[in-house]
């Protein structure tokens, strides 16, 4: 035999078959399964901006695991506007199921902040709504309350959420960074 035609060495290892499909598509049953999941790894930031960015903006922004499904999964930040996980089989976690709902509800809104500055400098007075706040003020306001927001949103990720499965299974959450 020359040396272009050698055997193959069977040392064990899996050869890629040329005719199977090479995308990332799960193998069985089993890797799209979600309620094989048991913990759901989070980037808190992540979580944080996709909380603000559907807030503030036209499309919707959720913390994403994709199949194939396994014990510990890693939650990802994807903003869609059409939503495809029928077609993808991934399962979308929306940010504030992932925070505590005082933080949710304490998420400052513009109009609350500008409100917030009238009463400062109306203090006794009754004509609040007369009162005109500088717009450079209130975005400086408003820019600290959000932030202050953010810090408390991150630092109050939850211990554990039902999972988006039929079932509604109980994963923990472990926060990254």
């Amino acid at each position: 035999m020359g040396e272009d035609e050698r055997e193959p060495a069977d040392d064990g290892a899996a050869v890629p078959d040329p005719d199977s499909d090479s995308d990332s598509r799960p193998n069985s049953d089993s890797d799209i399964d979600p309620t094989a999941i048991r913990s759901l790894a989070v980037a808190a930031e992540d979580v944080v901006d996709a909380f603000v960015y559907t807030r503030e903006n036209p499309g919707t922004a959720v913390l994403r695991v994709t199949p194939p499904f396994h014990g510990r999964m890693r939650a990802r930040l994807h903003v869609y506007r059409v939503d495809d996980t029928r077609a993808t089989g991934a399962i979308q976690c929306a940010p504030a199921d992932l925070l505590p709902d005082d933080v949710v509800d304490a998420y400052p809104t513009v109009a609350e902040t500008e409100a917030r500055l009238a009463d400062e400098d109306a203090g006794d007075r009754d004509d609040r709504e007369r009162i005109q706040i500088d717009r450079e003020r209130i975005r400086e306001a408003h820019t600290d309350a959000l932030e202050d927001w953010r810090g408390r949103a991150r630092d109050s990720i939850l211990d554990s959420i039902v999972l988006g499965s039929d079932d509604g299974t109980r994963v923990d959450v472990k926060p990254l960074g």
